[in-house]
């Protein structure tokens, strides 16, 4: 097929709009679909102004056919934003404002309960989302396929059942395009497992329409089950989520196609090891100012553990962590071992703000750093002149009385007196019934002087602009020791590969697509 012969677009709702794992699956394959398809390929997303502000270069794309389909959709009203991804492989988007086809929202949803007879919730934003989202791709690929000879093929991909909609208004109206629906996880099987259900060993069991109408996702489930079956072709990430899926939605996938990450940013051991350095420091400098206006502790004895992702609790495994914690703090302390444990839960929770604390603590240690950093030059600069009138300098008459009385302010202001560290970063929404924190709770994990496990609880996306832990997750990750994800439910699981990338030792389980993976493929997978 020639370069000019095709058209493939990728649609999903995490296209310049990070909300989970499929961000990174789009991410990370760009670089390698644009190599192949060049300038055949563009995702479609929704506009979330302030991912796509900074990391979208916006302008109009080259396609004539494409640009053109835009601009007529334009002038009936609704907003549409092209550019350049500024990733690896910057590929094209097109995003489109959902919030301006709302005005046809009930033609959509009319249109697609006569067509597939689905009860549709008009009370449910998600769901009301999606048909809008999908009804704009459709009314795009529709329009933009009428306009193009029909010599040229034409592929719509969707991923997950809130992009789904699109496909399913395309496949009811025969429009000439092939239709691929990629399910990352089933609606009902993350349910169940967020539910204490015994999931795997029940899976054939369930009463499908039951357990959605009891949850509150009936129609969600209903647009998953017949995206599913309207598409030609129906894959998903793992054998684990393949039986999943022939349960839940009635058909088993065509082609299991798991998830990968590109390797091309591999490097030689010993600048895994200077790039582990580098990124330990940062996170030193954060920990210093979350503890040590309370107590102190030997960083050169300290290790960093780390779970991230999508904030499920029993999914994730987050109970088993934290159990796990409580019982790892007790052994240290009981075998008085000279060591000290951070763990990182990083997941971006309900929250409105920073910890005020938490921030105030920060922002002392940097102005500290600022100030010692001036003093040291000062300090220099006294040693040269000394040793160029031919004298060794006097250790006493090196510090000055500004100088060490300007140190003891900062010392006097960064104790909190008998104040614990935080356990958490932010303000929760919900502090009382946060599932974090009430296990913190009970465990009684709240960062005490004697406690040698310690928990940070980050509930926010890590970003380098951040004011108060300024790293991206690639960085945190290649500074920690180790990443441990005792998940439950985890169809795929990106974070323990993204952990081998960046040269640390991972725990997973066989619960997951990746474990399950490594198991199948590893000869001893538990080494």
């Amino acid at each position: 097929m020639s370069e000019c012969s095709k058209l493939v677009f990728e649609v999903s709702l995490e296209v310049v709009n990070k909300v989970g794992g499929i961000h990174t699956v789009i991410r990370t394959k760009a670089e390698e679909t644009i190599n192949e398809l060049k300038d055949s390929y563009f995702l479609i997303g929704p506009y979330n102004a302030h991912q796509a502000l900074t990391e979208v270069e916006m302008h109009p794309l080259k396609n004539s056919k494409i640009q053109k389909t835009v601009e007529n959709m334009r002038s009936s009203g609704i907003n549409i934003s092209t550019g350049t991804w500024s990733i690896p492989g910057n590929p094209k988007v097109i995003l489109f404002d959902v919030s301006t086809g709302y005005s046809n929202i009930d033609g959509w949803r009319f249109e697609l309960h006569q067509q597939t007879k689905m009860p549709l919730h008009v009370f449910d934003n998600e769901v009301s989302d999606s048909i809008v989202f999908g009804g704009l791709v459709a009314w795009f690929l529709g329009d933009l396929r009428n306009s193009l000879g029909h010599n040229l093929v034409v592929l719509g991909h969707f991923h997950e059942w809130n992009s789904s909609v699109g496909l399913i208004f395309l496949r009811n109206r025969n429009v000439d395009i092939g239709l691929i629906f990629t399910t990352h996880a089933t609606l009902i099987g993350r349910h169940l497992s967020s539910g204490g259900c015994d999931l795997y060993n029940k899976l054939k069991t369930f009463d499908c329409d039951f357990e959605a109408g009891k949850r509150g996702i009936y129609s969600n489930y209903c647009i998953e089950r017949c995206a599913a079956h309207r598409a030609h072709v129906f894959t998903t990430v793992s054998n684990i989520t393949a039986e999943e899926a022939e349960a839940f939605l009635g058909r088993y996938p065509d082609v299991i196609t798991p998830n990968g990450l590109p390797t091309k940013n591999y490097v030689a051991l010993h600048e895994f090891q200077n790039f582990h350095v580098v990124c330990k420091k940062t996170i030193n400098d954060f920990v210093v100012g979350h503890f040590f206006g309370s107590y102190y502790f030997d960083l050169d004895k300290t290790l960093y553990f780390f779970n991230a992702g999508r904030y499920e609790y029993s999914n994730k495994g987050v109970d088993v962590l934290l159990e796990a914690a409580y019982r790892l703090n007790n052994i240290i302390k009981a075998q008085n071992l000279d060591i000290t444990v951070v763990l990182f839960l990083i997941f971006n929770g309900k929250c409105n703000n920073f910890n005020i604390e938490s921030l105030k603590n920060q922002a002392t240690v940097r102005q500290l750093r600022h100030s010692v950093d001036k003093i040291q030059a000062i300090v220099g600069e006294r040693i040269f002149e000394s040793v160029m009138f031919g004298k060794i300098p006097d250790p006493k008459q090196l510090l000055h009385a500004k100088e060490i009385t300007e140190l003891k302010k900062f010392l006097l202001s960064s104790r909190n007196g008998s104040a614990l560290p935080p356990v958490v970063t932010h303000n929760m929404l919900d502090d009382e019934n946060d599932p974090i924190l009430c296990t913190l709770r009970r465990l009684r994990l709240f960062n005490s002087v004697d406690d040698r496990v310690k928990v940070v609880f980050h509930p926010q996306f890590l970003t380098l602009t951040s004011p108060l832990f300024p790293i991206d997750y690639e960085s945190f990750v290649c500074g920690c020791h180790m990443g441990i994800f005792p998940s439950y439910y985890e169809p795929w699981g990106y974070t323990p590969a993204e952990c081998t990338k960046m040269g640390i030792p991972s725990m997973t389980t066989n619960l997951s697509g990746f474990g399950q993976f490594m198991e199948d493929h590893v000869k001893h997978p538990t080494d």
